[in-house]
C-alpha cells in the first residue's frame, strides 16, 4: 500500500521587541496562523511581556534564543514600530540571524520602520523595497525604493504600515502556502 506523507507546515518566526507596532505584529501572526503556518512570536529580550508602541502588551511564545534553537524557519518577519525597529537594528543577534536566513534563501519580511533593519544589517542592499513614509529618506540611497503597499523582490517582502499589514500577511501566505491557501484565508476575513 501507498503511504501518504503530509508535508510539514511552513514555519515563521516573528520578532517582538519593546515598542513594536501591535497591529503589524498581531495581524501577521494571526493571518499566518489562519493559514496553518507554524508561527513563533520570539521575544528579543526573553519571554517577558512586551509593551508595544500604543501600550498594548503582548507575551512572546518563546525567547529569541529558544526560538532559534528550535530549528529552521521558512520566513523571518520584522514588525515595525519606531522603538521596536530601533532595537532590531541595534541587535547583533538579529543581524546574525538575518544574514544566515538570507544566505539560506529564506523569506525575510519587514513592514513599516522595520525595513530600516534590513539596511542596518546589510540585507539585500539594492533590492526593491517599501516602508512607512517616515523612514523613506533613510532607505532611498541603499535600496530601489517603491511607493507600493507591498513589494516582493526575490526573498525580500516589505510593506508600508499598520494599514497594509493584512495585505502584507496575505502575501506571505501566498509565498509560503500558495494562491489557494491565500484565497481560503482571505475570503472569510472579508478583507475586500
Amino acid at each position: 500500500p501507498f503511504k501518504i506523507f503530509k508535508m510539514a507546515a511552513p514555519r515563521a518566526i516573528v520578532f517582538l521587541a519593546d515598542g513594536a507596532e501591535e497591529i503589524e505584529t498581531v495581524a501577521v501572526v494571526d493571518v499566518l496562523r489562519r493559514a496553518k503556518v507554524d508561527v513563533t512570536l520570539a521575544g528579543l529580550d526573553g519571554t517577558e511581556a512586551v509593551k508595544c508602541s500604543r501600550g498594548v502588551v503582548i507575551t512572546p511564545d518563546k525567547s529569541f534564543e529558544d526560538a532559534k534553537a528550535s530549528g529552521l524557519f521558512d520566513a523571518v518577519v520584522l514588525p515595525g514600530g519606531g522603538n521596536g525597529a530601533k532595537l532590531l537594528r541595534e541587535s547583533e543577534k538579529v543581524g546574525t540571524f538575518l544574514k544566515q536566513a538570507d544566505k539560506e534563501g529564506k523569506i525575510i519580511a519587514a513592514i513599516c520602520a522595520a525595513t530600516t533593519v534590513l539596511k542596518a544589517h546589510g540585507i539585500k542592499l539594492g533590492s526593491k523595497v517599501t516602508s512607512h513614509p517616515g523612514v523613506k529618506e533613510d532607505l532611498t540611497e541603499s535600496f530601489d525604493y517603491k511607493e507600493e503597499r507591498v513589494v516582493v523582490d526575490g526573498n525580500i517582502v516589505t510593506s508600508r504600515g499598520p494599514g497594509t499589514a493584512i495585505e502584507f500577511a496575505l502575501q506571505l501566505v501566498k509565498i509560503l502556502c500558495g494562491d489557494k491557501e491565500r484565497d481560503d484565508v482571505d475570503g472569510p476575513m472579508l478583507n475586500k
